[in-house]
Order: structure tokens, then C-alpha cells, then sequence
């Protein structure tokens, strides 16, 4: 870790950890029966240690906290289509912030400290915060690498087109270093035939977002 950790920043993580623990949803793991939250944490800060060696406390938070209690909002309460998975994410993204940031306060954190998470959090200040874009590549990195294979089983009606759209949108969320760490990733054969076809599609957009971004 990039910092020397304290009593505060341990306290946070163990509420972290122990409101993860209690996704209803399981998953199997090695032989261990595992929240499927705490799984993906697990994945998150194995992503973090490798693309951001040196990330910071409020970094590392984040990452720890970013699908905290998701499974409390399920996406089927929403309408279908984008106008009801936006307002799922928008929602979400909120409920992380406040969660996270009572068990900072609680801790003894500054408001400023708090108010950063937040924004990484709820995806403020892409592109303009060099630790709120950090947290969105480690997230698509952990997308592409842990979980694609399921989106791809579960999307199975969507054509290549649909499939290159999405994958471009994620790519578009990225960084350059974002984008060199996902292409490094061992993917299938079609997993890497649908992600070039997107960096094809968006490489001009690409190479004009790197040549102004400043991490």
C-alpha cells in the first residue's frame, strides 16, 4: 500500500467487509462458500494492487466500497431500457456515497475526505481526478477480466453490434492506462475479436481523449 494504514481507515474497512459479507447472493469460490460482494471485492483490490501499487487510503476505500450493499436496490425495480438502468446507477452510486461515508465519519474522517470518496464513487470528476479515474478503470478492468463471460452468457440475444457498442462505451470510461491494462488480459477468442472490433470503432475518439487527458 501507498500509505501507512490507521485505526480509522482499519475500523472503515471492517464495516466495509462486514456489510459485503452479507449479500444474500453466493457464490463458490475454491470450495468456500463466499458472498458474492465479497467476491467481487476480492477481485477489486487485486485489480487496485496491480494497475495502482501505490494508491492512496481514500482510494483504496472506494475500491472496497463500490458495490457496498448493492443488492439492496435489485435492478428489477426499475423500468427496462437506459432511461431505468441510468436511474439504478444513479441510485446505487448515491446509496454507496452514504453508507461509506457514515462509517468515515463515524471513524473520525474529514469531511473532506468523505466528500472525495463520495465523488469517486458516484463517477464524478472522470477524466478532470486522477483517483476518480483510477477507480473506474480498476472497475472495468474487473469487468472485463472476472465477469465478462457471465454479461456475454446472460446478454446471449444481443448481437455483435449491441455487444461492440458496449464494450466501446467502457473503453470510452478509460484511461490509457485503463486501456493498456485490459488489453494485457488473457480473454477468449471471441471476447478479443468484440473488444478489438470496439477499439477499431473508437479509435479515433480514443486517441483524441488521450492526447488532452493528464493521467
Amino acid at each position: 500500500m501507498g500509505f501507512a494504514t490507521s485505526e480509522k481507515y482499519l475500523s472503515v474497512i471492517k464495516k466495509i467487509d462486514a456489510a459485503n459479507a452479507k449479500d444474500p447472493r453466493r457464490v463458490e469460490v475454491d470450495g468456500q462458500d463466499k458472498a458474492f460482494e465479497t467476491v467481487y471485492t476480492e477481485h477489486m483490490m487485486e485489480v487496485l494492487k496491480r494497475l495502482y501499487p501505490d494508491a492512496g487510503e481514500l482510494l483504496h476505500i472506494a475500491s472496497r466500497a463500490q458495490h457496498i450493499e448493492r443488492w439492496s436496490i435489485p435492478r428489477d425495480k426499475y423500468p427496462e431500457g437506459r432511461e431505468g438502468y441510468n436511474k439504478w446507477r444513479f441510485e446505487l452510486r448515491a446509496l454507496h456515497a452514504k453508507i461509506v461515508g457514515e462509517f468515515m465519519q463515524d471513524a473520525g474522517y474529514e469531511a473532506e475526505d468523505i466528500e472525495l470518496v463520495g465523488q469517486y464513487l458516484q463517477k464524478k470528476q472522470l477524466k478532470k481526478a486522477a483517483d476518480s479515474q483510477a477507480l473506474e478503470n480498476v472497475v472495468d478492468v474487473v469487468f472485463l477480466e472476472f465477469y465478462w463471460d457471465d454479461f456475454a452468457s446472460k446478454y446471449s440475444h444481443y448481437d455483435d453490434d449491441k455487444m461492440i457498442d458496449i464494450v466501446g462505451k467502457t473503453l470510452r470510461k478509460m484511461s490509457s492506462h485503463g486501456h493498456k491494462a485490459a488489453l494485457a488480459l488473457e480473454m477468449s477468442e471471441d471476447q478479443t475479436r468484440l473488444v478489438m472490433a470496439a477499439v477499431e470503432r473508437e479509435k479515433d475518439r480514443l486517441a483524441a481523449m488521450a492526447a488532452v487527458e493528464k493521467f
